[in-house]
């Protein structure tokens, strides 16, 4: 039986294009060695023409339970099964250079879309993106004022079990490598505190006269979602070269947007530490949301400019030329890190401690180079102790977490113990009984008593859309929150006051 399942393994090789039918004998040898085989009996019947869809989740499903009874691997947890399964998955990829001659041929010989197109494909086949786990996650669209807002509840990143969480603590702090963003993750097999890396491959790019990496995300929140890094170790810094790295990697692939996480706790990412951007082939609904209003610079009368009718903080800069769009995004950056507001409540800094940072995102569209500017600030106060522009205490039932790049542009991106919560939820309503009395869900109760009234009917047949859209809602006013000025006449003038000092002026005018 564990022959049959070996041969699938190296069949779903050849079905896939990760191996050739050259590479078969070698690839079925590299699997034997990791699991411990050194004897194998071909099962009967044809290789290579059968082009029937193998499962791969249950193949590897098969040789891990194999390899837990025979005692190969340590402990029969997610996190050493992970680790074994991406040994297994590598005995089927091309080295690095070979990828990488592949990707750039295509991108010379055909479009930077055949290329990416590639890379994607291969990232999926390899299991470096699990697509069967991300079939698990929770994803809907909720309608609102500033346009379709998509949601996700992230199921597919495994939690860790209590034994490998133990067992992570005992192992040797490495400095190798420095952490999960850096090149020598490519080939890496992991370990209980880090994630096995063996069939990750990555493509090196040229970006600001320096050496960067192009690779996918492993979880992909949205379509083709990417992470583009630098090969060096070093922390996040918002500044003029950000702005020219961005419209580097922009040129390269017109048709992916990129951003970058602000560099300041609270506002920021969740990895400060390597300097990162996240970038993909996905139109999110901050970059479809229109312009409201209409402001000119002296001297870039090539660019236009405007507030963006969305609920953060956003100037949108477009031009046919994205070295005016460098030079004007590198003037307001330079202008909001020293701008004190005490009338919006916005402070520069207290005590030496700064606190105003940008969130900034390049695309093209149409031919026209654009640079959304996010306004952010990460001040704290006795009232707001996780941040005045922050989700505040009454959302944090649904969402506590930093606000980084990805739920500035529109997708929320939710705990996994909301899928849970919410199916308690729609039980209690539509049995009637009381939230409060339910440990796990009562801090939806203020919540979810606020929005029932609303509704004529709740049924078992609709309270599971009615939870979505009111999940939709909560990160809508997640946004506002977050919002350096609000989307009213006062946050407005204070959005202009702003624009002003840095030297703007209404097109009305």
């Amino acid at each position: 039986m564990i022959y049959e399942t070996i041969k699938k393994l190296v069949q779903y090789g050849l079905n896939t294009g990760l191996i050739e039918e050259t590479d078969r004998f070698y690839a079925l040898n590299q699997i034997l060695d990791v699991m411990m085989m050194d004897e194998y009996e071909e099962p009967s019947g044809e290789w290579g023409g059968r082009k029937e869809e193998i499962d791969l989740e249950a193949v590897l499903q098969e040789l891990l339970d194999y390899a837990c009874q025979a005692g190969i691997i340590e402990e029969d947890s997610v996190t050493y099964r992970d680790l074994f399964d991406t040994k297994l998955m590598n005995c089927l990829m091309p080295r690095p250079s070979e990828v990488e001659k592949t990707f750039w041929d295509l991108y010379q010989n055909q479009s930077p879309q055949a290329a990416t197109g590639y890379y994607y494909k291969l990232s999926q086949d390899s299991d470096y993106i699990r697509r069967y786990r991300i079939k698990k996650d929770m994803r809907w669209v909720t309608p609102t004022k500033y346009g379709d807002l998509d949601i996700t509840v992230n199921l597919s990143k495994p939690e860790k079990d209590p034994k490998a969480i133990a067992a992570a603590k005992l192992v040797k702090q490495s400095g190798y490598p420095k952490c999960q963003l850096c090149m020598e993750n490519e080939g890496y097999a992991g370990r209980t505190n880090h994630p096995a890396r063996n069939n990750h491959r990555i493509i090196r790019l040229k970006i600001n006269n320096s050496q960067w990496g192009f690779q996918y995300s492993p979880y992909v929140y949205y379509n083709e979602h990417c992470i583009v890094f630098n090969g060096q170790h070093i922390p996040m810094k918002i500044e003029r070269e950000t702005f020219v790295k961005l419209f580097d990697f922009v040129k390269l692939f017109p048709h992916y947007f990129l951003g970058s996480n602000a560099d300041l706790p609270i506002v920021g990412g969740s990895i400060l530490s390597h300097d990162h951007f996240q970038g993909g082939n996905y139109d999110f609904a901050m970059a479809k949301a229109p312009m409201e209003s209409c402001f000119l610079m002296e001297g870039y009368e090539g660019v236009e400019a405007g507030i963006v009718k969305w609920p953060m903080s956003v100037l949108r800069t477009r031009s046919k030329n994205p070295e005016d769009l460098i030079a004007l995004g590198t003037k307001v950056l330079d202008a909001w890190r020293a701008y004190t507001d005490e009338e919006a409540f916005i402070f520069a800094e207290t005590d030496g401690e700064p606190h105003n940072t940008i969130t900034p995102i390049a695309r093209m569209r149409d031919g026209v180079y654009e640079l959304d500017l996010v306004l952010r600030n990460n001040i704290t106060t006795e009232e707001f102790p996780l941040g005045v522009y922050h989700p505040h205490q009454e959302l944090h039932h649904i969402k506590k977490e930093n606000i980084g790049l990805i739920e500035v542009m529109g997708l929320a991106v939710l705990p996994s113990r909301l899928k849970e919560e919410l199916n308690l939820l729609a039980q209690c309503i539509v049995e009637g009984k009381s939230i409060r009395d339910v440990e796990t869900i009562e801090k939806h109760a203020d919540w979810a008593e606020a929005f029932l009234g609303k509704y004529e009917e709740v049924t078992k047949e609709n309270v599971d859309e009615i939870l979505k859209k009111e999940v939709g809602l909560v990160f809508e006013r997640v946004l506002e929150d977050s919002g350096v000025y609000k989307c009213d006449e006062q946050g407005r003038n204070g959005f202009g006051r702003f624009l002003a000092s840095v030297g703007f002026t209404p097109c009305s005018q």
